[in-house]
């Protein structure tokens, strides 16, 4: 049963964060004209980071403790390059969590945000990139489940 939820955790915190990067992707060109959007905005990044967070651990408890075994998660390739997907959109990440932090002060001030448009079209080319790598990780998943990737057997 702790397999099946540990299991169910971790799909469900995906399809969340991938719900998550669609809403940013959405709501950012109008989050420049208006300080209710921006404000929303800056909490659904938040929710995503924290999402991301959950992802991560759920994947870890079930690489350690549940699904195939540790062993077999180190001796396959593609489990490699999933962690290596999810770290590269964590860090492409950076760029959008940092230009939404930017915002605090118009924010407060109660003023819509001002974006650069050179900045503009990076958040929106990053959070793009995002949800394209991330549409590779359930495809190297799926491989991964019919034994594809294993190295050295």
């Amino acid at each position: 049963m702790a397999a099946a939820i540990a299991a169910y955790l971790h799909y469900l915190s995906i399809f969340v964060l991938f719900a998550l990067l669609s809403l940013e992707h959405v709501l950012f060109k109008s989050a420049l004209a208006d300080v209710g959007r921006a404000r929303r905005l800056v909490r659904i990044d938040l929710a995503y980071g924290l999402c991301a967070a959950v992802v991560l651990i759920t994947g870890v408890v079930r690489v350690l403790w549940y699904a195939k075994g540790l062993d077999y998660y180190l001796k396959n390739s593609l489990f490699h390059a999933k962690v290596g997907l999810f770290i590269l959109v964590g860090l492409i990440s950076i760029l959008p969590t940092l230009t939404f932090l930017d915002w605090r002060h118009a924010l407060q001030a109660g003023q819509a945000p001002r974006v650069g448009p050179g900045r503009a079209r990076a958040v929106i080319l990053s959070i793009r990139l995002e949800l394209l790598l991330l549409l590779l990780i359930p495809l190297l998943a799926a491989l991964m489940a019919r034994g594809y990737g294993v190295i050295g057997s």
